[in-house]
């Protein structure tokens, strides 16, 4: 399964809500997507993290970890 709320950068919005990415259905998504997989999500959203960092640099860096991977638990 692939999540249709996809990041569109350099903004780092969803391509198809238009959102923040992860937007929340996109989170369900992932969650679905990596079911049982919590650690391989949680690399996956801090890769995603270091480039929307270069993108974002003028949102804080606390905002961005908490957007990014600090709703997966």
């Amino acid at each position: 399964m692939t999540s249709t709320h996809q990041p569109a950068p350099p903004l780092w919005n969803c391509g198809c809500c238009g959102a923040d990415w992860p937007c929340e259905p996109g989170r369900r998504e992932l969650l679905a997507e990596y079911d049982g997989c919590r650690l391989s999500l949680s690399v996956y959203l801090a890769a995603q993290l270091v480039v929307a960092t270069q993108h974002l640099a003028y949102v804080p860096a606390s905002h961005l970890h908490h957007r990014f991977v600090g709703w997966v638990r």
